[in-house]
């Protein structure tokens, strides 16, 4: 951490924060005044590596000039104009989602606020298929509004708003047979995240994904991939079932989208998934504005503008490389810059808050379990300041941890 060592500013921020905003995240851990590039500054001017990037948002980083630039523009010709009129912005990237996904002829998309309004939007198009029975996978995260929390698979989240939306059965993760045994003619939708992000970044396999492929066609149901979080190059590819050749039916982005700009999308393929919602069953008022979706454009333009792909594939395999090396990280899974470190002992908080207090932004998702989502234009240099404290500082936090466990 470089910059002042106070946080004076920040706890009078956070004192601030706790009176005026309800306490649903619990006390957030700094104020954060700006960003550039890779690295935030809080309210006393200290410099952090956010490796978090605001949960795998901020694809271009902090401040991408040509992002700003983008917004700025349209902010001053046209932000909103309504679902009762079109703007070219929403018309066009629309179109570039499309050509991205190869989606074949007939292919629509339904533009969002958001990823939980995306999976709404999933959720709605499984129930026009005329059945009820959705497929979702334990461990699952798809959002927080009450049809996307109906396909979550964390109870503890989940409890409190029950009863939800009824017709949802959760199978373990990656197990073969506990999906091939739910199909029936009465299947709506399989829905699968192609990483668990919330979980600690556990992929799927080829092999899963296809099966559920194979049972979605067989039994005329919706197979609808959840990647809000791995879509947008984050994985190295545009969307993370491109690296496994397994197509979905419909597919729910946001995250990346917008590179720091609240937007989400649903992307039906084909015309029969294209056409399950019609004319006046879903709507929104601020989806695709002319500003979010310029934004979103601006960010997709600018990740092939410089190749950010290959980089994404590049630090995210040297990140890989180097987090396996260390004694302590037993797994290091993912694809791409949106990766998980498994640790040796239940201290991945205390690592997480270590980490902060050297100038570190990263994330705890469970007991065991680091996930590092940083913005994708990162470099190896940078990365490296933060393997390199991780390789001094983690020991000690372990050893502390198994001194209190063992009497």
């Amino acid at each position: 951490m470089s910059g002042g060592t106070g946080l004076e500013l920040d706890q009078a921020g956070l004192s601030r924060y706790e009176n005026a905003i309800m306490a649903t995240f619990g006390t957030p851990q700094r104020v954060l005044a700006r960003g550039e590039g890779s690295y935030v500054w809080d309210a006393d001017g200290n410099r952090y590596l956010d490796l978090l990037g605001g949960i795998a948002v901020t694809a271009l980083g902090h401040a991408h000039p040509g992002w700003v630039q983008a917004i700025a523009s349209q902010a001053a010709t046209l932000a909103q104009a309504s679902n009762f009129f079109a703007t070219e912005p929403q018309i066009a990237l629309a179109e570039r989602l499309l050509q991205l996904s190869d989606a074949p002829a007939g292919s629509r998309v339904f533009l969002t606020n958001s990823g939980t309004e995306a999976m709404e939007a999933v959720f709605k198009m499984a129930r026009k298929t005329g059945r009820t029975r959705i497929v979702a996978l334990e461990g699952s995260f798809h959002g927080r509004s009450m049809g996307a929390l109906a396909l979550t698979g964390k109870e503890s989240i989940r409890a409190p708003f029950e009863p939800l939306p009824a017709g949802v059965q959760f199978v373990p993760r990656g197990d073969l047979e506990a999906l091939r045994a739910t199909a029936g003619d009465d299947l709506a939708a399989i829905v699968l995240e192609p990483i668990q992000g919330e979980s600690g970044v556990h992929p799927l396999s080829t092999e899963y994904l296809q099966l559920a492929r194979d049972l979605c066609t067989e039994h005329g149901a919706l197979l609808a991939f959840d990647e809000v979080q791995t879509g947008v190059a984050r994985t190295g590819a545009w969307f993370a079932h491109q690296l496994h050749g397994v197509v979905p039916d419909v597919m729910a982005l946001a995250k990346g989208l917008g590179g720091g700009v609240p937007i989400g999308a649903v992307v039906a393929f084909g015309p029969w998934a294209g056409t399950l919602l019609v004319k006046g069953e879903h709507g929104s008022t601020f989806g695709g504005n002319a500003l979010a979706t310029a934004a979103a454009l601006a960010t997709l333009r600018i990740l092939e503008e410089e190749d950010v792909l290959t980089n994404v594939k590049n630090v995210g395999e040297h990140t890989r490389s180097a987090l396996a090396e260390l004694p302590f990280v037993t797994e290091v899974r993912g694809e791409g810059l949106m990766l998980g470190a498994a640790l040796s002992a239940p201290v991945a908080a205390e690592v997480a808050a270590a980490a902060l207090e050297a100038g570190f932004i990263v994330n705890a998702p469970t007991a065991d379990s680091l996930r590092l989502v940083p913005a994708l234009t990162i470099s190896a240099k940078e990365i490296d300041t933060f393997i390199a404290w991780f390789t001094q500082a983690a020991p000690a936090i372990i050893a502390a941890y198994t001194t209190e466990v063992t009497p």
